[in-house]
């Protein structure tokens, strides 16, 4: 699969059919940073009034995510990967249209190569903050991402 913001939300279509029915698209992507967007609609709303927790989450790791997706399809290994552990804070009701960035693209080259280089799996915290259009925090994940070589065939 070729990385680009269009390609993902098709992958998001047919591979995680939840996010992208709860509105969630890939807005950029770079060797450093992706960026996705989700606005708070009556299908991922909670009952108070603004966007579920979940619907959350589903943007944030994505921008994690698909970070490490593109850095293994570049490295041209054979790797897994798998969220091991998550951490949330929610500061403010997330309304309107919220944009989740996550800027640790270097972290995973440099963990991709550990494993690579040492054959023993790594995990790495990759962070994403989902910023309202008023510019203010609404939430902050961070996903803890394990990565390791898989076995030759």
């Amino acid at each position: 699969m070729q990385f680009s913001p269009s390609k993902l939300n098709t992958f998001l279509f047919f591979k995680l059919p939840s996010a992208f029915w709860s509105g969630v698209r890939v807005k950029s992507l770079s060797a450093d940073k992706c960026e996705a967007t989700v606005r708070h609609q009556w299908f991922n709303q909670n009952p108070f009034n603004s966007m579920y927790f979940a619907v959350q989450a589903m943007a944030a790791e994505l921008t994690t995510g698909a970070l490490v997706m593109m850095k293994i399809k570049m490295s041209k290994r054979n790797i897994s990967m798998l969220v091991a552990n998550n951490k949330s804070n929610f500061s403010k009701k997330a309304t309107g249209l919220i944009t989740f960035t996550c800027s640790d693209g270097l972290l995973i080259d440099v963990a991709i190569q550990k494993t690579i280089s040492t054959g023993e799996g790594q995990t790495i915290w990759m962070k994403s903050v989902g910023i309202d259009s008023k510019g203010d925090q609404v939430s902050e994940m961070e996903f803890e991402w394990s990565i390791k070589l898989k076995a030759k065939q």
